[in-house]
């Protein structure tokens, strides 16, 4: 068998690996950034460049890649099926920073998916094959896959996975439901570790991995090289240097920060920053800022009335007020943020690629 493939060293030997999910419209730079202040991951994905025959690099997924100053490496992700574009946009690509290429394979919104790409090309292992084919013919370097378990069920996993194996993929992030399933019903870690057990690359658990007891006893269960976070990176941003204290082998490490509501107010106010572009509508910046706090939300009280509250805000000023009566007021600045979501808060559902 030949020697297993392996990813750049990381900044953090020993620890549990940990990869951002790529998020559309979220994990841009300036999240990317925050991340970095925050404890960021030990790989980022970017969001996907959308690849067709009228394509060009989005200009602010390049910023993403070029500008992010964290000192990690960055993998850039395409979504697409036109074997003659995506060559094309490998090769402008591979002119930027970037540490691989990412082919997106598990988007399950339905927008997406009914083009045959994303988790569409789920449907068919002969599209995955030309596909795979056509980036190794012009891609010799390091080129993973981000994919699901399958499209309504798992019956071509073992077809997919070995078209990972012929194409010599690098590494694998797999997200261990269906594309039908979207964000719903349970996450199935034995279709993970079944994918581990018959590949020869790393590869990264993905799926409600949502508190460092969580990301620990998938990796435990599944045998993965490392875990792959997306929404609960948005709701917890520490939850990065959260795994590696916990995670890494020194009778002399610190002790894991666990942030109180204050913090995550304060959190608020960055995401608030983050959230700011100078040809954004002060109105269009407060619905992006609920979508953001839509996740963050689900740590805050068990009952679901911060949501309820945040969601119905039609101005900065009650948004911020709703934030300052559930987060700092009465002492509550100092009351503990939940490690994991509350049982039955739920975050809005949502058909994007998250």
């Amino acid at each position: 068998m030949p020697a297993p493939r392996s990813l750049p060293e990381r900044l953090a030997p020993g620890s549990l690996p940990t990869a951002l999910a790529p998020m559309q419209d979220v994990t841009d730079l300036p999240f990317m950034q925050l991340l970095g202040r925050y404890g960021p991951p030990d790989y980022f994905i970017t969001e996907y460049f959308r690849v067709h025959s009228h394509s060009t690099l989005e200009k602010h997924i390049v910023a993403s890649i070029v500008d992010h100053g964290t000192g990690r490496p960055v993998y850039a992700q395409m979504i697409g099926e036109e074997v003659p574009h995506l060559q094309r946009t490998v090769r402008a690509l591979l002119e930027l920073p970037i540490a691989g290429i990412d082919l997106n394979m598990g988007c399950p919104a339905p927008k997406i998916y009914r083009k045959n790409v994303g988790g569409g090309l789920l449907r068919d292992p002969a599209d995955i094959d030309r596909v795979l084919g056509g980036l190794r013919d012009v891609h010799s370097g390091h080129l993973s896959v981000k994919t699901r378990i399958g499209f309504e069920d798992h019956r071509h996993l073992d077809a997919l996975l070995g078209l990972l194996e012929k194409h010599r993929i690098d590494s694998l992030s797999l997200h261990g439901r269906t594309v039908r399933q979207l964000y719903k019903g349970a996450v199935d870690y034995s279709r993970i570790g079944y994918a581990v057990s018959r590949l020869n690359c790393p590869v990264f658990a993905n799926g409600n991995i949502t508190s460092v007891e969580k990301a620990v006893a998938v990796q435990r269960q599944t045998n993965a090289f490392g875990v792959m976070i997306g929404r609960s990176a948005i709701r917890n941003p520490w939850i990065f240097s959260q795994i590696r204290t916990a995670t890494t082998p020194q009778a002399s490490a610190p002790p894991r920060f666990l942030p109180t509501l204050g913090h995550v107010r304060a959190y608020v106010d960055d995401l608030w920053i983050l959230n700011a572009r100078a040809d954004l509508p002060e109105q269009n910046r407060l619905n992006r800022m609920k979508k953001f706090v839509n996740f963050v939300g689900q740590g805050v009280d068990p009952d679901g009335a911060f949501l309820h509250g945040m969601r119905r805000a039609t101005s900065p000023t009650a948004f911020f007020e709703i934030c300052d009566a559930f987060l700092v007021r009465d002492g509550r600045d100092q009351l503990p943020f939940s490690t994991e979501p509350y049982e039955g808060v739920h975050a809005r559902p949502n058909h994007e690629c998250y």
